[in-house]
């Protein structure tokens, strides 16, 4: 029996699939996901962006994420950015990709 792990990397190298894990540094997401798994990407929660300008440790933290995703070669997605400093911030930490209420407000349907 071929083990989930296995399987993973199967989907990331035969199928061309992208792996993330979402919420990084939050809940269940641990380090060792890093090492277990083929990741391609890391999304930063957004717990540590939306204070990012003025919190230190929330600016080291995600400047820890992203540092440790650079040296393997993993892609960064800071969640929930909704102002043009924070993107600055981002831009100037080396994240990859941002997503939030800056590039797309919310509408009802």
């Amino acid at each position: 029996m071929i083990g989930f792990e296995a399987l993973l990397r199967w989907y990331n190298i035969e199928l061309g699939f992208k792996i993330s894990v979402d919420d990084f540094g939050t809940g269940y997401s641990s380090f060792s996901y890093l090492k277990r798994f083929a990741l391609t990407k890391l999304k930063i929660d957004q717990s540590f962006i939306q204070d990012i300008l003025n919190d230190k440790d929330d600016k080291a933290i995600v400047s820890a994420i992203i540092n440790i995703a650079k040296r393997m070669d993993l892609i960064t997605l800071a969640e929930g950015v909704e102002t043009v400093e924070q993107l600055k911030l981002l831009e100037n930490m080396q994240c990859h990709e941002i997503q939030g209420l800056l590039l797309q407000q919310t509408f009802e349907c």
